[in-house]
């Protein structure tokens, strides 16, 4: 069901050699970029008609409108579940907690007497949010892009999910009423490749963004390359990743259900154990079997997430070396499931999130711990960070320095500009000094 690496026994390799010893999907974004190309330049050049079209072709609906009406929103909270509203709104309170403490403030720094540089964080004007709405219905992607936008302060914001046949055209009717309790009036019906287009062109119907963000296929991601340079863009998520490092402390029956949880998501979705533990692991194996048999997507996606080239059970010879390889993997998700798991994450550098100890799954996260979910995945996490307040702003520096600040510093100025041999640079310096540079004091 699961394949086994055994990283025993020899000194393990560094960088780029550890990782390609590691499971990982096939994941071939370039090769997508050429056929989300034509795409794109539909979107482009027909605007609406292209987005109606495109829905027409893949997710087997005509639509009258891109733009769900505003009535179709409030009626999707009316009728929605008292049970799933309750849970919604419980992950919002708790999400914009978390999210408001990561506001910037306004920051004056003196460099000297008369000079200052004040940084000031401006959020982005209009983001377009993208919220998938294939294989399953993710209302949390709402949330999780919504907050830390609105947290930001950005004041135009817009969301994106795919038609749906089964409810008229319209995007899940779940996905409308996690937009009604955010706030959000402005939704529509445009799924993978054609809602970034949609975002990054603009259309009749709706106006060009200048970030887009939130988690989806390939197509999205091809598209989010594709646009790269034309808009800011979050990541190219790839498929979901979890890591877990456990010792013979874990519980096996936990050990599993969290693979299984990833699994579940995707038939690429990775689900990697890394362990110091062959009884484990053995246990593991020996739990995934009827937890499988009892989950819901076995055929279609956990059967083939676990079997897949991405999902191993990596056997390491310590903790010390399982640290390595999870530093090396940099999972979107990473478990610590270890004696004195605190201090064994805080050694942990390349990671998505962390969830520390058997009581904070990643189930948790994807829904009510607070943290966001839309996370660097494919590695990613050894150079960039998961989706916050700071994604949707803007550090913007003043710089403010008097007649006596710039004198006193003219020389120096002077003197790189010619290190450089672009004195121009140095020379307006030298006009405002009637072309003679001040001594400094």
């Amino acid at each position: 069901m699961i394949s086994r690496i055994d990283l025993r026994g020899d000194a393990l390799p560094e960088g780029p050699a550890l990782r390609d010893l590691l499971p990982r999907a096939d994941f071939d974004v370039q090769a997508a970029l050429e056929k989300v190309r034509p795409i794109c330049e539909a979107v482009h050049h027909r605007g609406d008609a292209a987005l109606i079209d495109f829905a027409e072709k893949f997710d087997g609906v005509r639509l009258e409108s891109v733009r769900v009406p505003a009535q179709a929103i409030s009626d999707a909270l009316e009728n929605l579940d008292p049970a799933v509203r309750a849970a919604l709104e419980e992950s919002i309170r708790r999400a914009r907690l978390v999210h408001r403490e990561q506001r910037r403030s306004t920051h004056t720094t003196q460099v000297v007497p008369g000079g200052t540089v004040t940084e000031k964080w401006v959020p982005v004007d209009r983001v377009g949010l993208y919220a998938p709405g294939g294989r399953a219905v993710y209302p949390s992607s709402v949330i999780m892009n919504v907050v830390p936008a609105q947290e930001a302060g950005v004041e135009s914001l817009a969301l994106a999910s795919p038609a749906q046949a089964e409810f008229g055209g319209l995007p899940h009717p779940t996905i409308l009423a996690a937009c009604a309790l955010l706030g959000v009036d402005e939704v529509y019906a445009a799924g993978g490749a054609t809602a970034v287009a949609m975002f990054a062109y603009g259309t009749e119907s709706c106006p060009p963004a200048n970030l887009v963000t939130g988690p989806g296929n390939i197509w999205v991601a091809a598209a989010k390359r594709y646009f790269t340079g034309k808009i800011g863009i979050d990541a190219e998520a790839g498929p979901t990743e979890i890591a877990i490092l456990a010792d013979d402390t874990a519980d096996p029956v936990h050990v599993a259900a969290d693979l299984i949880s990833q699994a579940e998501h995707d038939p690429l979705a990775a689900a990697v154990l890394v362990t110091d533990s062959v009884a484990l692991a053995d246990a593991v194996e020996k739990e995934l079997e009827p937890q499988v048999a009892a989950s819901k997507h076995i055929e279609d996606r956990i059967a083939p997430a676990l079997a897949g080239r991405q999902s191993a059970i990596v056997l390491v010879d310590g903790i010390d070396e399982g640290l390595r390889v999870v530093n090396a993997y940099g999972a979107e998700h990473l478990e610590i499931q270890t004696a004195r798991a605190q201090d064994v994450a805080e050694r942990v550098r390349n990671a998505g999130a962390i969830f520390i100890g058997p009581w904070a799954p990643v189930s948790l996260g994807d829904y009510a711990a607070g943290s966001n979910h839309v996370l660097p995945t494919g590695g990613c996490a050894c150079h960039s960070s998961g989706l916050s307040v700071q994604s949707f702003l803007r550090g913007i520096h003043i710089v403010d320095y008097t007649e006596d600040a710039l004198a006193d510093v003219a020389h120096h100025v002077v003197t790189l500009a010619e290190a450089e041999d672009l004195p121009a640079h140095g020379a307006a310096i030298k006009a405002r000094f009637g072309w003679k540079v001040p001594e400094s004091k």
